[in-house]
């Protein structure tokens, strides 16, 4: 999969709410009401992570999760990282 260039990832960007660029990742925290609230969340992203063989990096506090999202085999942000982002806030 292509790397995306700076136009197409801003582009993309747009189209998401609450996601930021840092770096070569996309960010974004998700607040729950306790921590259980969490790892519900967590679980239902699960699914489509391994349908797409395409993984977050997950941090899990007691009301928050932090997910990063980024292509690790090729270096920054490609397609795979938007279509997650999309599935998981329809999940959120």
């Amino acid at each position: 999969m292509a790397l995306l260039n700076d136009n197409d990832i801003q582009a993309r960007l747009d189209e998401l709410e609450g996601w930021s660029r840092e770096g070569d990742s996309l960010k974004r925290e998700f607040k729950f009401d306790d921590f259980q609230g969490s790892v519900d969340f967590v679980n239902r992203i699960t699914p489509p992570a391994e349908e797409m063989n395409h993984h977050p990096d997950i941090a899990i506090s007691w009301n928050k999760v932090e997910l990063t999202l980024s292509t690790h085999s090729e270096g920054g942000l490609t397609e795979s990282d938007f279509e997650l982002a999309k599935r998981i806030d329809s999940l959120a």
